[in-house]
């Protein structure tokens, strides 16, 4: 794959092999952004975990002290008295069935999380092998399956982001925008480190973060050191 010129210009100012602190990180990262755009803010963990072990699966979500710098499109699915606690949330859109039905019959996908209240769950699974692939099946360990629709709406606006461990124990999250002032940026990401090491399963022998780095879209890596995080 052929770099662009504008991406090996950015890779210039990371020296290969050096690990640098998170605040150098956060500023290299503004630095080496090649795109037009905002470009997003990417911090990946690679955790020495093995996710084929139950008590090794890290999966939720997390709301960033400073949101994501994305605004989400949310579509709650929920009756009664729920429905109604997600419009006043501000859910872009409330259905039940009608708009199970505008999915499948429509192929409908004009939302970037869904969330659901567990009565409904029955009726979503038929849904389910459109939604999985896409990552939008509700699930109750992200906080998308609840009955409190109000708090998971203002969570998503607010900067919630789900995580996952793949198989390789990389776990990947966007922290905001090369736009984002650096403050910013490092709240977000000690948060969302500090939340990875409290999550540490006890089974787990020897380092748990193998390595950090950082990187803006379509931007070179940047790796942190580990060190510079309260165990």
């Amino acid at each position: 794959m052929k770099k662009s010129k504008k991406y090996l210009e950015a890779s210039k100012k990371i020296e290969k092999n050096k690990i640098y602190s998170k605040e150098e990180a956060i500023k290299l990262v503004k630095e080496t952004s090649t795109t037009s755009f905002d470009a997003s803010v990417e911090l990946v963990l690679r955790l020495n975990i093995d996710t084929k072990k139950a008590d090794q699966q890290l999966r939720g979500a997390i709301v960033l002290p400073n949101g994501t710098g994305k605004t989400k499109k949310v579509l709650v699915i929920a009756k009664g008295d729920a429905a109604k606690a997600a419009r006043e949330a501000g859910a872009d859109y409330v259905g039940d069935q009608d708009m199970l039905d505008k999915i499948a019959k429509e192929n409908w996908f004009d939302f970037d999380v869904m969330i659901a209240t567990p009565d409904m769950m029955p009726a979503l699974g038929k849904l389910g092998r459109v939604l999985g692939p896409k990552g939008l099946m509700p699930n109750p360990k992200t906080g998308s399956v609840t009955m409190d629709t109000a708090k998971a709406v203002e969570d998503v606006k607010k900067g919630r982001v789900e995580y996952r461990a793949d198989s390789y124990g990389n776990v990947a999250v966007i922290i905001g925008k090369v736009s984002f002032d650096e403050t910013k940026l490092l709240e977000n990401m000690n948060a969302f480190v500090s939340l990875m090491l409290k999550l540490k399963p006890s089974t787990v022998k020897g380092t748990y973060v193998k390595n950090i780095s950082i990187s803006s879209t379509m931007g070179p890596g940047i790796k942190v050191d580990t060190n510079n995080f309260d165990k």
